[in-house]
Formats: structure tokens, sequence, C-alpha cells
């Protein structure tokens, strides 16, 4: 069977932990493929409120296997806390849980490094979560890293300290911070996940495809974010996009299949960076209010916005999107007017490409208005004519510009608050 993936549109925080876990049980093994700890998906089950960091989404599904591919980076402290949480809420991971041995490790001095950098640009500041993402990245591709499966090796006391000599070296630039090295902590967080099984992801996976296992793919971020096509050089450090799949989870290209993109039903960002449709009066903290739009991992306000379909156009094109997920629909429930972006003007001629350059460029989003809806559509499950028409028209006009249908529109946090159209 092929794998399927689920990826965020915009720049992260659209949803992408409650739609996995919905989907989850459609499917045998549910692999995360990018990113770290810096990762917050937030998950409503009968058994509460849960924000998954590295942890593939499908976790609360008994008999869905979850991995955790090799293009993750791993921070064993925030591992183990993530493991002893889902334990207080009863879920045991021992038996559904497996690790590449490829995927890196978050060093104490990775995050030392990450909070020092980021102190240093003052005002030019990227908007890291400081998690030590994007030194663990910078080592990986240096061909200093460590990774999982050199936990076993004899020598791994040596390599550690090795790395973090060399750490100690580049930090000594910055001598205004202050840092606690917290290696006991860590040390004792690898001793811990030791417990756990340990798999060469791309074999385990391929088998998995030979016997015809059903894989979905789940995203971190969002492709906004990717290293490659986002705002750089306000981005994360890693492939958010479907192409980060291959070379995050050793699958070949041919093996792809459905790419359930999610969006909200208006735009999100943390941290620094361009943002076209961006709101600076009342709308804009009107949408942070009633989306609760506040980070899951660093509890930082989002900067809120208006839909972006130039910027969806382009994450579809270049995600091969075949399906899209759109979340916090109810959110817009309270607004007379809804707003979209539909065209960019550039340099005074009108555009439906995303500028080079979104730092810098000239550039002004042009608007389009619905009418709203006004009521809450939070009884609603099917989509049909018991749907005000004001909706209907709205994700009417979503579908044929984007050319790509909307089967899921979620109207609430919980599991089942989603409407479908499959």
């Amino acid at each position: 069977m092929p794998v399927d993936v689920l990826i965020g549109l915009q720049w992260g925080d659209e949803g992408k932990g409650k739609i996995v876990d919905y989907l989850a049980d459609q499917y045998d093994i549910i692999c995360r493929f990018q990113g770290g700890p810096n990762a917050g998906h937030t998950i409503y089950t009968d058994k509460g409120k849960y924000v998954l960091h590295t942890i593939p989404s499908g976790i609360f599904r008994s008999n869905t296997i979850n991995v955790i591919g090799n293009g993750v980076v791993i921070d064993p402290i925030t591992l183990r806390k993530e493991i002893l949480g889902l334990k207080e809420l009863g879920v045991d991971v021992s038996s559904n849980l497996l690790i590449a041995k490829k995927a890196h490790l978050i060093l104490p001095s990775h995050r030392y490094l990450d909070a020092a950098s980021e102190a240093s640009k003052g005002s030019a500041k990227i908007g890291s979560t400081l998690r030590g993402i994007g030194p663990t990245y910078m080592d990986k591709t240096g061909r200093n890293g460590l990774r999982f499966g050199d936990i076993a090796s004899p020598d791994f006391k040596k390599k550690y300290e090795d790395l973090k000599h060399k750490h100690t070296q580049l930090g000594s630039i910055y001598p205004e911070i202050d840092f606690t090295w917290n290696e006991e902590e860590w040390f004792d967080s690898i001793e811990f996940l030791m417990q756990y099984e340990v798999t060469d992801c791309e074999y385990y996976l391929n088998d998995a495809i030979k016997a015809g296992k059903s894989i979905l793919a789940e995203g971190a971020q969002g492709v906004m974010l990717d290293i490659d096509y986002g705002t750089y050089p306000f981005v994360t450090s890693s492939n958010t996009i479907t192409a980060g799949v291959c070379t995050g989870l050793g699958v070949a290209p041919r093996h792809i299949g459905d790419v359930i993109g999610i969006s909200k039903a208006y735009c999100t960002r943390v941290g620094g960076g361009p943002f076209p449709t961006e709101l600076f009066d009342e709308h804009g903290k009107k949408l942070q209010d009633l989306g609760n739009e506040y980070g899951a991992t660093t509890g930082r306000p989002r900067r809120c916005g208006w839909l972006d379909l130039v910027q969806l156009k382009y994450s579809v094109m270049i995600n091969g999107v075949t399906k899209i997920a759109l979340t916090k629909s109810d959110v817009m429930d309270h607004f007379e007017t809804i707003t979209i972006a539909d065209e960019y003007e550039v340099d005074g001629e009108s555009s439906q490409q995303l500028p080079y350059d979104l730092c810098e460029e000239n550039y002004t989003p042009k608007y389009k208005s619905f009418e709203g809806w006004n009521t809450s559509l939070g009884d609603v499950k099917e989509r049909g004519e018991e749907l005000p028409k004001a909706f209907r028209d709205y994700i009417d006009y979503l579908e044929k510009n984007l050319e790509v249908a909307i089967p899921m529109i979620s109207v609430g946090p919980g599991r089942d608050e989603l409407i479908l159209n499959e």
C-alpha cells in the first residue's frame, strides 16, 4: 500500500494533531518524518487534552504502531517527559512506539547554542523555539552529529564529549550567555529510553509496505517554514514538505499516495518573519482570542491574519496535495464578513504567484469578502443543505480556486467535531 502524507499548508499550528488522531484508526503505522520537540500537536480525547512534541499523533490508538523517523531530531529529556505524561493518562507506549536508529540526538549544548545564537541577533531574531533544533540539524549536515543508534556504541560517551567540546568552543563567542549543562538528566533520560524498541526505520517501513500495511506520514511545522521553500531565512531547519517524507523515513517517491494538507480557515504565525495578510486591528485580536492562538510548545501569542489563497495555492502545488482538511472553521462563525486574499499586486501588476522574497519585495495582498454565516456549525456532521448557504458558497469558492476537494472541515477541538464529505 502507498504511504499517505499529512502536512501543514501554512506556518504551522494548523491542527495537524487532531486530524492525525482522527484518521489514525484507519492506518497500521503513523510516522513522524521531520522536526523535533519544537512541534506541538494538541489532541483532545476522552482522556483529556495532551500536547505531543516528538511522538506521532496516533499514540492514543492502541492498535497503531507509532514510529519516530530518522528525519526527526530527538531531545531525550523531552521525549522521556512526554512518555511519562502519557503514562499518567493511562497510555502505555511500550508496545507501539518505535525509534529510528538514524534519528539525531539533541544535546544540552545544542540548546545552549540555539539560545545564544538567537539572543545575539537582537531585533533580527528568527523566532526559534530555543529547543536546539537548528544546531542539531547543523551538526547533522556537518557530519558531526550523534544518532540514536550511537547509544549502543561502546564509544558513545567519548563521541558525546567530543561533540560537547566542539560546542563549548563555538559557544565561547557568546560570553554573556550563562548555561547549565543539565547533563545528568540528559544521560538519565538516555538510560530510560533504552527500554524502547529501536529500529532500522527504512527497512521496517519498506517491509511494511510490501506486507500491505497502511502508513501515514505526519509532518511538523508547515510548508511556509520549509528550509528550501518557506519564507527564508525565517524558517525551520528541515524539509516540511512532501518530499521530506522520502528522506525522513527512507521510502521511495513511488510509494507516496494521498497528500492531505491541513489549513486553518485563517492564517497564523509564531515568531518573526513575513506574514502578508497579518492583521493589526480588532479583527486580528478577535481571531487570536476566539481561536485561542497561543503556541502549544512555547505559549507565545500567534500573529493572526486572513486566509491567503495565493500562499495556499503555492503549498498545494509544491506538495501535490490531493485533499484538504480545513480547521478552525468554528472561529469564523462569529464574523459578519469573511475576508480572504485571492491575489497579490506585485510592482503594480496582478499576480497569483508568491514573490521570491516575501521579506523584501514590493507586494500587496488584494482581498475578496464573503458574507458571514453567523451561526454555530458544531452540530452538523455532514456537508449538505443543512449548512448555511454563506458557508457553502465560501467552501465552494475555496475548492474551485485551489482545485482540491475539502472533505474534512473541523468545527471544534474534539476528535469528532468534524463535517465530512468523503
